[in-house]
Protein backbone atom coordinates (compact mmCIF):
# COMPACT_ATOMS: atom_id res chain seq x y z
CA UNK A 1 0.00 0.00 0.00
CA UNK A 2 1.45 3.41 -0.99
CA UNK A 3 2.06 5.70 1.99
CA UNK A 4 2.23 9.49 2.08
CA UNK A 5 2.75 12.11 4.74
CA UNK A 6 1.43 15.68 4.59
CA UNK A 7 2.49 18.61 6.76
CA UNK A 8 0.13 21.55 7.25
CA UNK A 9 1.40 24.84 8.67
CA UNK A 10 -0.81 27.88 9.18
CA UNK A 11 2.18 30.08 8.32
CA UNK A 12 2.18 28.64 4.77
CA UNK A 13 -0.76 30.80 3.69
CA UNK A 14 -1.22 31.25 -0.06
CA UNK A 15 -4.15 33.68 -0.02
CA UNK A 16 -7.72 33.97 1.24
CA UNK A 17 -10.31 31.67 -0.32
CA UNK A 18 -12.07 33.76 -2.96
CA UNK A 19 -15.72 32.83 -3.39
CA UNK A 20 -15.50 33.69 -7.08
CA UNK A 21 -13.32 30.58 -7.47
CA UNK A 22 -16.59 28.64 -7.39
CA UNK A 23 -18.11 30.32 -10.41
CA UNK A 24 -19.84 28.65 -13.33
CA UNK A 25 -20.84 29.42 -16.91
CA UNK A 26 -24.14 29.57 -18.80
CA UNK A 27 -23.97 29.94 -22.57
CA UNK A 28 -26.73 29.93 -25.15
CA UNK A 29 -25.43 26.58 -26.40
CA UNK A 30 -27.35 23.36 -26.89
CA UNK A 31 -29.72 22.71 -23.95
CA UNK A 32 -27.92 24.78 -21.34
CA UNK A 33 -30.55 27.54 -21.35
CA UNK A 34 -33.51 26.10 -23.26
CA UNK A 35 -34.65 22.77 -21.75
CA UNK A 36 -31.95 23.31 -19.10
CA UNK A 37 -32.50 26.21 -16.75
CA UNK A 38 -35.57 27.33 -18.75
CA UNK A 39 -38.55 25.11 -19.58
CA UNK A 40 -41.90 26.91 -19.23
CA UNK A 41 -44.02 23.75 -19.44
CA UNK A 42 -42.12 21.86 -16.75
CA UNK A 43 -44.03 21.02 -13.53
CA UNK A 44 -41.48 22.95 -11.45
CA UNK A 45 -41.32 26.05 -13.70
CA UNK A 46 -41.99 29.47 -12.17
CA UNK A 47 -43.71 32.43 -13.86
CA UNK A 48 -40.52 33.24 -15.81
CA UNK A 49 -40.32 29.65 -17.10
CA UNK A 50 -37.31 28.68 -14.99
CA UNK A 51 -37.11 25.16 -13.57
CA UNK A 52 -37.01 25.42 -9.78
CA UNK A 53 -35.66 21.88 -9.43
CA UNK A 54 -32.59 23.08 -11.34
CA UNK A 55 -32.41 26.20 -9.16
CA UNK A 56 -32.21 24.02 -6.05
CA UNK A 57 -29.41 21.92 -7.56
CA UNK A 58 -27.46 25.05 -8.54
CA UNK A 59 -27.75 26.31 -4.97
CA UNK A 60 -26.56 22.93 -3.68
CA UNK A 61 -23.67 23.03 -6.15
CA UNK A 62 -22.52 26.27 -4.49
CA UNK A 63 -21.98 28.23 -7.68
CA UNK A 64 -21.21 31.86 -6.85
CA UNK A 65 -20.58 33.73 -10.12
CA UNK A 66 -22.06 32.88 -13.51
CA UNK A 67 -20.42 33.96 -16.76
CA UNK A 68 -23.04 34.79 -19.43
CA UNK A 69 -24.10 34.63 -22.32
CA UNK A 70 -20.93 33.09 -23.82
CA UNK A 71 -18.64 31.70 -24.89
CA UNK A 72 -18.48 31.50 -28.67
CA UNK A 73 -22.13 32.54 -28.78
CA UNK A 74 -21.35 36.09 -27.65
CA UNK A 75 -19.33 36.94 -30.77
CA UNK A 76 -22.49 37.07 -32.88
CA UNK A 77 -24.88 38.24 -30.17
CA UNK A 78 -26.91 41.45 -30.37
CA UNK A 79 -27.80 42.14 -26.77
CA UNK A 80 -30.75 44.36 -27.62
CA UNK A 81 -32.49 41.36 -29.24
CA UNK A 82 -32.81 39.81 -25.77
CA UNK A 83 -34.68 42.58 -23.96
CA UNK A 84 -38.19 43.95 -24.19
CA UNK A 85 -41.46 42.05 -24.80
CA UNK A 86 -40.74 38.41 -25.61
CA UNK A 87 -43.34 38.35 -28.36
CA UNK A 88 -41.46 40.94 -30.40
CA UNK A 89 -37.91 39.64 -29.93
CA UNK A 90 -36.28 38.58 -33.20
CA UNK A 91 -35.28 35.00 -33.92
CA UNK A 92 -31.65 34.82 -35.10
CA UNK A 93 -29.13 32.30 -36.39
CA UNK A 94 -26.26 31.54 -34.01
CA UNK A 95 -23.21 30.92 -36.17
CA UNK A 96 -21.08 29.63 -33.29
CA UNK A 97 -23.17 26.51 -32.68
CA UNK A 98 -25.25 26.54 -35.89
CA UNK A 99 -28.46 26.85 -33.93
CA UNK A 100 -31.60 28.98 -33.86
CA UNK A 101 -31.69 31.55 -31.04
CA UNK A 102 -35.22 32.65 -30.09
CA UNK A 103 -34.09 35.19 -27.47
CA UNK A 104 -36.80 33.99 -25.08
CA UNK A 105 -34.27 34.30 -22.26
CA UNK A 106 -32.33 37.54 -22.15
CA UNK A 107 -30.43 39.76 -19.76
CA UNK A 108 -33.35 40.80 -17.54
CA UNK A 109 -34.75 37.29 -17.18
CA UNK A 110 -31.34 35.79 -16.55
CA UNK A 111 -30.62 38.38 -13.87
CA UNK A 112 -33.85 37.33 -12.13
CA UNK A 113 -32.74 33.69 -12.36
CA UNK A 114 -29.42 34.61 -10.74
CA UNK A 115 -31.25 36.08 -7.76
CA UNK A 116 -32.99 32.72 -7.28
CA UNK A 117 -29.60 31.01 -7.12
CA UNK A 118 -27.84 33.72 -5.04
CA UNK A 119 -25.23 34.15 -7.79
CA UNK A 120 -23.34 37.12 -9.22
CA UNK A 121 -23.54 38.00 -12.93
CA UNK A 122 -20.33 38.08 -14.98
CA UNK A 123 -21.32 39.58 -18.33
CA UNK A 124 -19.52 39.22 -21.66
CA UNK A 125 -19.61 41.84 -24.43
CA UNK A 126 -19.39 41.11 -28.15
CA UNK A 127 -16.04 42.21 -29.55
CA UNK A 128 -16.15 39.74 -32.43
CA UNK A 129 -18.72 41.45 -34.65
CA UNK A 130 -19.36 44.58 -32.58
CA UNK A 131 -17.30 47.09 -30.65
CA UNK A 132 -16.98 50.00 -28.25
CA UNK A 133 -20.34 51.69 -28.76
CA UNK A 134 -22.35 48.48 -28.33
CA UNK A 135 -20.41 47.65 -25.16
CA UNK A 136 -21.15 51.10 -23.75
CA UNK A 137 -24.82 50.73 -24.66
CA UNK A 138 -25.05 47.41 -22.82
CA UNK A 139 -23.27 48.92 -19.82
CA UNK A 140 -25.73 51.81 -19.74
CA UNK A 141 -28.72 49.48 -20.00
CA UNK A 142 -27.42 47.14 -17.31
CA UNK A 143 -25.94 49.49 -14.73
CA UNK A 144 -27.11 53.10 -15.05
CA UNK A 145 -29.86 53.85 -12.49
CA UNK A 146 -32.23 55.98 -14.60
CA UNK A 147 -32.61 59.16 -16.60
CA UNK A 148 -30.93 58.05 -19.84
CA UNK A 149 -32.41 56.47 -22.92
CA UNK A 150 -31.16 52.94 -22.25
CA UNK A 151 -31.58 52.92 -18.48
CA UNK A 152 -35.14 54.17 -18.92
CA UNK A 153 -35.68 51.43 -21.51
CA UNK A 154 -34.64 48.85 -18.89
CA UNK A 155 -37.13 50.36 -16.46
CA UNK A 156 -39.86 50.32 -19.11
CA UNK A 157 -39.02 46.65 -19.71
CA UNK A 158 -39.90 45.88 -16.10
CA UNK A 159 -36.52 46.09 -14.32
CA UNK A 160 -36.53 49.30 -12.26
CA UNK A 161 -33.27 48.60 -10.40
CA UNK A 162 -29.94 48.41 -12.25
CA UNK A 163 -28.24 45.02 -12.52
CA UNK A 164 -24.98 46.45 -11.10
CA UNK A 165 -22.73 44.07 -13.04
CA UNK A 166 -19.15 44.43 -11.84
CA UNK A 167 -17.23 41.79 -13.84
CA UNK A 168 -17.19 42.09 -17.63
CA UNK A 169 -15.47 39.91 -20.24
CA UNK A 170 -14.09 41.78 -23.25
CA UNK A 171 -15.11 39.21 -25.85
CA UNK A 172 -14.33 35.50 -25.89
CA UNK A 173 -11.44 33.44 -27.30
CA UNK A 174 -10.65 36.06 -29.90
CA UNK A 175 -7.54 34.12 -31.00
CA UNK A 176 -9.53 31.09 -32.18
CA UNK A 177 -10.24 30.66 -35.90
CA UNK A 178 -13.62 29.17 -34.89
CA UNK A 179 -14.58 32.51 -33.31
CA UNK A 180 -16.84 34.78 -35.35
CA UNK A 181 -14.70 37.86 -35.94
CA UNK A 182 -11.43 36.33 -34.67
CA UNK A 183 -8.41 38.60 -34.97
CA UNK A 184 -4.70 38.94 -34.33
CA UNK A 185 -3.31 39.68 -30.88
CA UNK A 186 -2.33 43.16 -32.00
CA UNK A 187 -5.77 43.99 -33.39
CA UNK A 188 -7.62 42.51 -30.43
CA UNK A 189 -5.33 44.12 -27.86
CA UNK A 190 -5.97 47.57 -29.35
CA UNK A 191 -9.74 47.04 -29.49
CA UNK A 192 -9.86 45.63 -25.96
CA UNK A 193 -7.81 48.56 -24.63
CA UNK A 194 -10.08 51.15 -26.25
CA UNK A 195 -13.21 49.34 -25.08
CA UNK A 196 -11.89 48.98 -21.54
CA UNK A 197 -10.88 52.63 -21.37
CA UNK A 198 -14.32 53.73 -22.52
CA UNK A 199 -16.18 51.41 -20.12
CA UNK A 200 -14.11 52.57 -17.15
CA UNK A 201 -14.70 56.18 -18.14
CA UNK A 202 -18.40 55.43 -17.82
CA UNK A 203 -17.98 53.42 -14.60
CA UNK A 204 -14.52 53.36 -12.98
CA UNK A 205 -15.20 50.52 -10.52
CA UNK A 206 -15.73 47.86 -13.19
CA UNK A 207 -13.55 44.72 -13.19
CA UNK A 208 -12.61 43.89 -16.78
CA UNK A 209 -11.33 40.59 -18.18
CA UNK A 210 -9.23 40.62 -21.36
CA UNK A 211 -9.04 37.48 -23.50
CA UNK A 212 -5.99 35.29 -23.10
CA UNK A 213 -5.19 32.37 -25.39
CA UNK A 214 -8.06 29.93 -25.81
CA UNK A 215 -5.78 27.12 -24.65
CA UNK A 216 -2.18 26.40 -23.66
CA UNK A 217 -1.82 24.26 -26.79
CA UNK A 218 -2.34 27.22 -29.13
CA UNK A 219 0.86 27.95 -31.09
CA UNK A 220 0.85 31.58 -29.94
CA UNK A 221 0.25 30.80 -26.23
CA UNK A 222 2.21 33.25 -24.11
CA UNK A 223 3.00 35.56 -26.99
CA UNK A 224 -0.72 36.33 -27.40
CA UNK A 225 -1.01 37.28 -23.71
CA UNK A 226 2.10 39.47 -23.93
CA UNK A 227 0.91 41.38 -26.99
CA UNK A 228 -2.65 41.85 -25.73
CA UNK A 229 -1.51 43.03 -22.29
CA UNK A 230 1.06 45.43 -23.73
CA UNK A 231 -1.92 47.28 -25.22
CA UNK A 232 -4.50 46.83 -22.45
CA UNK A 233 -2.54 46.44 -19.18
CA UNK A 234 -3.44 49.87 -17.82
CA UNK A 235 -7.18 49.41 -18.38
CA UNK A 236 -7.98 45.80 -17.42
CA UNK A 237 -7.91 43.77 -14.22
CA UNK A 238 -7.88 40.14 -15.37
CA UNK A 239 -6.61 37.99 -18.21
CA UNK A 240 -8.69 34.92 -19.02
CA UNK A 241 -7.55 31.29 -19.09
CA UNK A 242 -9.45 28.40 -20.71
CA UNK A 243 -8.51 24.72 -20.33
CA UNK A 244 -10.30 21.43 -20.95
CA UNK A 245 -9.01 17.94 -20.21
CA UNK A 246 -9.88 14.39 -21.22
CA UNK A 247 -8.46 10.90 -21.26
CA UNK A 248 -6.63 10.05 -24.49
CA UNK A 249 -6.25 6.50 -25.82
CA UNK A 250 -6.78 4.83 -22.47
CA UNK A 251 -3.96 6.80 -20.80
CA UNK A 252 -5.68 7.12 -17.43
CA UNK A 253 -2.42 7.91 -15.62
CA UNK A 254 -1.84 11.08 -17.63
CA UNK A 255 -5.48 12.08 -17.34
CA UNK A 256 -5.42 11.80 -13.55
CA UNK A 257 -2.39 14.14 -13.54
CA UNK A 258 -4.13 16.85 -15.62
CA UNK A 259 -3.71 19.32 -12.77
CA UNK A 260 0.00 19.51 -13.62
CA UNK A 261 -0.90 21.06 -16.96
CA UNK A 262 -3.17 23.56 -15.22
CA UNK A 263 -0.24 24.45 -12.94
CA UNK A 264 1.93 25.08 -16.00
CA UNK A 265 -0.82 27.14 -17.64
CA UNK A 266 -1.26 29.39 -14.61
CA UNK A 267 2.45 29.85 -13.95
CA UNK A 268 3.08 30.78 -17.59
CA UNK A 269 0.31 33.36 -17.75
CA UNK A 270 1.31 34.88 -14.39
CA UNK A 271 4.93 35.17 -15.55
CA UNK A 272 3.86 36.75 -18.85
CA UNK A 273 1.55 39.25 -17.17
CA UNK A 274 4.19 40.21 -14.63
CA UNK A 275 6.78 40.59 -17.41
CA UNK A 276 4.52 43.16 -19.10
CA UNK A 277 3.92 44.88 -15.76
CA UNK A 278 7.65 45.13 -15.08
CA UNK A 279 8.26 46.54 -18.56
CA UNK A 280 5.63 49.19 -17.87
CA UNK A 281 7.08 49.82 -14.38
CA UNK A 282 3.59 49.33 -13.02
CA UNK A 283 2.80 48.46 -9.43
CA UNK A 284 -0.47 46.90 -10.58
CA UNK A 285 -0.86 43.10 -10.75
CA UNK A 286 -3.07 41.47 -13.37
CA UNK A 287 -5.00 38.55 -11.89
CA UNK A 288 -6.28 35.49 -13.74
CA UNK A 289 -9.89 34.66 -14.49
CA UNK A 290 -9.92 30.93 -15.27
CA UNK A 291 -13.38 31.39 -16.69
CA UNK A 292 -13.59 28.13 -18.64
CA UNK A 293 -12.32 24.86 -17.18
CA UNK A 294 -13.62 21.32 -17.08
CA UNK A 295 -13.30 17.81 -18.44
CA UNK A 296 -14.60 17.82 -22.03
CA UNK A 297 -14.40 14.93 -24.49
CA UNK A 298 -14.04 17.22 -27.48
CA UNK A 299 -11.42 15.06 -29.20
CA UNK A 300 -12.94 11.61 -29.08
CA UNK A 301 -10.88 10.50 -32.07
CA UNK A 302 -7.96 12.92 -31.73
CA UNK A 303 -4.86 11.38 -30.18
CA UNK A 304 -3.27 14.79 -29.61
CA UNK A 305 -6.01 17.37 -29.12
CA UNK A 306 -3.73 20.26 -28.26
CA UNK A 307 -5.57 22.72 -30.52
CA UNK A 308 -9.30 22.43 -29.83
CA UNK A 309 -11.86 23.53 -32.40
CA UNK A 310 -15.22 23.83 -30.61
CA UNK A 311 -16.99 24.65 -33.87
CA UNK A 312 -16.42 21.04 -34.94
CA UNK A 313 -19.01 20.03 -32.35
CA UNK A 314 -21.71 22.40 -33.68
CA UNK A 315 -25.08 21.20 -34.92
CA UNK A 316 -25.40 20.12 -38.55
CA UNK A 317 -28.85 21.72 -38.79
CA UNK A 318 -30.37 25.04 -37.76
CA UNK A 319 -32.41 23.91 -34.73
CA UNK A 320 -33.49 25.42 -31.44
CA UNK A 321 -31.62 23.93 -28.47
CA UNK A 322 -30.13 20.83 -30.12
CA UNK A 323 -28.48 18.25 -27.88
CA UNK A 324 -24.83 19.30 -28.04
CA UNK A 325 -21.80 18.44 -25.87
CA UNK A 326 -23.81 16.38 -23.38
CA UNK A 327 -20.88 14.45 -21.96
CA UNK A 328 -21.78 11.84 -19.34
CA UNK A 329 -19.08 11.90 -16.68
CA UNK A 330 -17.33 9.06 -14.89
CA UNK A 331 -15.75 8.58 -11.48
CA UNK A 332 -12.34 9.29 -13.04
CA UNK A 333 -13.69 12.52 -14.54
CA UNK A 334 -14.97 13.59 -11.13
CA UNK A 335 -11.59 12.88 -9.51
CA UNK A 336 -9.89 15.08 -12.13
CA UNK A 337 -12.46 17.88 -11.70
CA UNK A 338 -11.93 17.78 -7.94
CA UNK A 339 -8.16 17.92 -8.47
CA UNK A 340 -8.42 20.84 -10.90
CA UNK A 341 -10.48 22.77 -8.35
CA UNK A 342 -7.82 22.01 -5.73
CA UNK A 343 -5.24 23.46 -8.14
CA UNK A 344 -7.25 26.64 -8.57
CA UNK A 345 -7.33 27.00 -4.79
CA UNK A 346 -3.53 26.54 -4.67
CA UNK A 347 -3.23 29.56 -6.96
CA UNK A 348 -5.68 31.77 -5.05
CA UNK A 349 -3.07 34.52 -4.86
CA UNK A 350 -3.50 35.16 -8.60
CA UNK A 351 -6.50 33.13 -9.79
CA UNK A 352 -9.24 35.15 -8.12
CA UNK A 353 -12.11 34.19 -10.42
CA UNK A 354 -12.98 30.89 -12.13
CA UNK A 355 -15.93 29.40 -13.98
CA UNK A 356 -16.67 25.70 -14.36
CA UNK A 357 -17.90 25.35 -17.94
CA UNK A 358 -20.79 24.79 -18.11
CA UNK A 359 -23.64 24.58 -15.62
CA UNK A 360 -26.52 22.52 -17.06
CA UNK A 361 -26.61 19.78 -19.77
CA UNK A 362 -23.63 21.10 -21.77
CA UNK A 363 -20.44 19.47 -20.33
CA UNK A 364 -22.17 20.11 -17.03
CA UNK A 365 -22.49 18.86 -13.44
CA UNK A 366 -26.30 19.02 -13.72
CA UNK A 367 -28.42 17.19 -16.30
CA UNK A 368 -32.10 17.52 -17.12
CA UNK A 369 -34.70 15.73 -19.19
CA UNK A 370 -37.54 17.76 -20.82
CA UNK A 371 -40.64 17.33 -18.70
CA UNK A 372 -38.68 15.02 -16.41
CA UNK A 373 -36.08 15.00 -13.67
CA UNK A 374 -32.85 16.89 -13.03
CA UNK A 375 -29.92 14.98 -11.58
CA UNK A 376 -26.32 15.28 -10.43
CA UNK A 377 -23.43 14.07 -12.58
CA UNK A 378 -20.37 12.57 -10.85
CA UNK A 379 -18.54 15.91 -11.23
CA UNK A 380 -21.23 17.67 -9.20
CA UNK A 381 -19.98 16.28 -5.91
CA UNK A 382 -16.34 17.43 -5.63
CA UNK A 383 -17.39 20.94 -6.69
CA UNK A 384 -20.32 21.20 -4.27
CA UNK A 385 -18.44 19.75 -1.30
CA UNK A 386 -15.36 21.94 -1.89
CA UNK A 387 -17.54 25.04 -2.25
CA UNK A 388 -19.23 24.22 1.05
CA UNK A 389 -16.11 23.35 3.08
CA UNK A 390 -13.41 25.71 1.74
CA UNK A 391 -13.24 28.98 3.66
CA UNK A 392 -10.79 31.31 5.35
CA UNK A 393 -7.27 30.97 3.96
CA UNK A 394 -5.65 28.47 1.61
CA UNK A 395 -2.69 26.58 3.11
CA UNK A 396 0.07 25.14 0.93
CA UNK A 397 0.80 21.58 2.10
CA UNK A 398 4.17 19.84 2.10
CA UNK A 399 3.56 16.42 0.53
CA UNK A 400 5.91 13.45 0.83
CA UNK A 401 4.47 10.81 -1.51
CA UNK A 402 5.52 8.31 -4.19
CA UNK A 403 5.58 9.48 -7.81
CA UNK A 404 4.88 7.87 -11.19
CA UNK A 405 5.67 8.63 -14.83
CA UNK A 406 3.04 9.99 -17.21
CA UNK A 407 3.23 10.22 -20.99
CA UNK A 408 1.81 13.75 -21.15
CA UNK A 409 2.90 15.52 -17.96
CA UNK A 410 6.18 13.96 -16.82
CA UNK A 411 6.44 12.73 -13.23
CA UNK A 412 3.40 13.15 -11.03
CA UNK A 413 2.82 12.64 -7.33
CA UNK A 414 0.50 9.75 -6.53
CA UNK A 415 -1.11 11.96 -3.87
CA UNK A 416 -2.15 15.59 -4.20
CA UNK A 417 -3.63 17.79 -1.48
CA UNK A 418 -4.60 21.30 -0.43
CA UNK A 419 -6.08 22.68 2.78
CA UNK A 420 -8.04 25.67 4.00
CA UNK A 421 -8.29 27.01 7.54
CA UNK A 422 -10.82 29.34 9.09
CA UNK A 423 -11.83 30.31 12.60
CA UNK A 424 -12.98 27.16 14.32
CA UNK A 425 -12.73 24.89 11.28
CA UNK A 426 -10.46 23.61 8.56
CA UNK A 427 -10.70 21.39 5.49
CA UNK A 428 -8.32 19.08 3.66
CA UNK A 429 -8.87 17.95 0.07
CA UNK A 430 -7.01 14.94 -1.36
CA UNK A 431 -6.73 12.78 -4.46
CA UNK A 432 -5.20 9.35 -4.89
CA UNK A 433 -4.05 8.89 -8.49
CA UNK A 434 -2.96 5.30 -8.03
CA UNK A 435 -5.07 3.12 -10.34
CA UNK A 436 -4.96 -0.09 -8.33
CA UNK A 437 -3.86 0.47 -4.74
CA UNK A 438 -5.37 2.33 -1.79
CA UNK A 439 -3.05 4.79 -0.05
CA UNK A 440 -2.40 5.25 3.64
CA UNK A 441 -2.11 8.96 4.45
CA UNK A 442 -0.93 10.68 7.61
CA UNK A 443 -1.50 14.43 7.97
CA UNK A 444 0.06 16.55 10.68
CA UNK A 445 -2.71 18.99 11.64
CA UNK A 446 -1.32 20.18 14.97
CA UNK A 447 -0.75 23.69 13.61
CA UNK A 448 -4.43 23.92 12.66
CA UNK A 449 -5.55 23.27 16.23
CA UNK A 450 -7.90 20.55 14.99
CA UNK A 451 -9.47 18.36 17.67
CA UNK A 452 -12.23 16.52 15.80
CA UNK A 453 -13.04 15.09 12.38
CA UNK A 454 -16.42 16.61 11.58
CA UNK A 455 -16.77 14.74 8.28
CA UNK A 456 -14.74 12.67 5.86
CA UNK A 457 -16.21 11.99 2.43
CA UNK A 458 -14.74 10.05 -0.50
CA UNK A 459 -15.83 9.73 -4.10
CA UNK A 460 -14.62 6.43 -5.58
CA UNK A 461 -15.92 3.25 -7.17
CA UNK A 462 -14.61 -0.18 -8.12
CA UNK A 463 -15.47 0.84 -11.69
CA UNK A 464 -13.64 4.11 -12.39
CA UNK A 465 -15.84 4.57 -15.48
CA UNK A 466 -19.14 4.30 -13.59
CA UNK A 467 -21.61 7.10 -14.44
CA UNK A 468 -24.86 8.67 -13.29
CA UNK A 469 -27.50 8.50 -16.02
CA UNK A 470 -31.20 9.18 -16.51
CA UNK A 471 -31.96 5.54 -15.73
CA UNK A 472 -29.53 5.30 -12.80
CA UNK A 473 -29.13 8.81 -11.36
CA UNK A 474 -27.41 7.77 -8.11
CA UNK A 475 -25.05 5.09 -9.37
CA UNK A 476 -22.12 7.18 -8.09
CA UNK A 477 -22.40 9.17 -4.87
CA UNK A 478 -19.84 10.29 -2.28
CA UNK A 479 -19.71 8.14 0.84
CA UNK A 480 -18.43 8.59 4.39
CA UNK A 481 -14.81 7.52 4.78
CA UNK A 482 -14.82 5.67 8.08
CA UNK A 483 -11.05 5.17 8.11
CA UNK A 484 -10.39 8.79 9.15
CA UNK A 485 -9.04 9.10 12.69
CA UNK A 486 -7.42 11.98 14.57
CA UNK A 487 -5.07 11.37 17.49
CA UNK A 488 -2.34 13.56 19.00
CA UNK A 489 -2.59 16.05 16.15
CA UNK A 490 -2.12 13.47 13.40
CA UNK A 491 -4.93 12.63 11.01
CA UNK A 492 -4.80 9.17 9.43
CA UNK A 493 -6.97 8.14 6.50
CA UNK A 494 -7.03 5.50 3.77
CA UNK A 495 -7.78 6.68 0.24
CA UNK A 496 -9.17 4.20 -2.32
CA UNK A 497 -7.52 4.06 -5.75
CA UNK A 498 -8.63 6.77 -8.21
CA UNK A 499 -10.45 8.76 -5.54
CA UNK A 500 -11.20 12.28 -4.36
CA UNK A 501 -11.66 12.98 -0.64
CA UNK A 502 -12.71 15.92 1.52
CA UNK A 503 -12.17 16.12 5.27
CA UNK A 504 -13.83 18.71 7.49
CA UNK A 505 -12.09 19.44 10.79
CA UNK A 506 -13.12 21.36 13.88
Amino acid sequence: MPRAHIELDTHAVIAPVNRRTFGSFVEHLGRCVYDGIYEPGHPTANADGFRLDVVELVKELGSTTVRYPGGNFVSGFRWEDSVGPRATRPVRRDLAWRSIETNEVGLDEFARWLKLTDSELMLAVNLGTRGILEALDLLEYANHPSGTALSDLRIANGTPEPHNVRMWCLGNEMDGHWQTGFMSADDYGKLAARTAQAMKTAQPDLELVVCGSSGSGMPHFGDWERTVLEHSYDFVDYVSCHAYYQEYDGDLGSFLASALDMDYFIDTVVATADHVGYKKRSSKKINLSFDEWNVWYLHKSDADGDNPDPAAAASSEWRRAPRLLEDVYTVADAVVVGNLLMTLLKHSDRVTSASLAQLVNVIAPIMTEPGGPAWRQTTFYPFSITSRLASGEVIRPVIDAPTYDTARHGRASVIDAVATVDEGRAAVFLVNRDQSEPAQITIDVRALGATRVAEATTLADADVYAQNTLSDQNRVVPRANTTATLADGVLTIELPPVSWTAIGLE
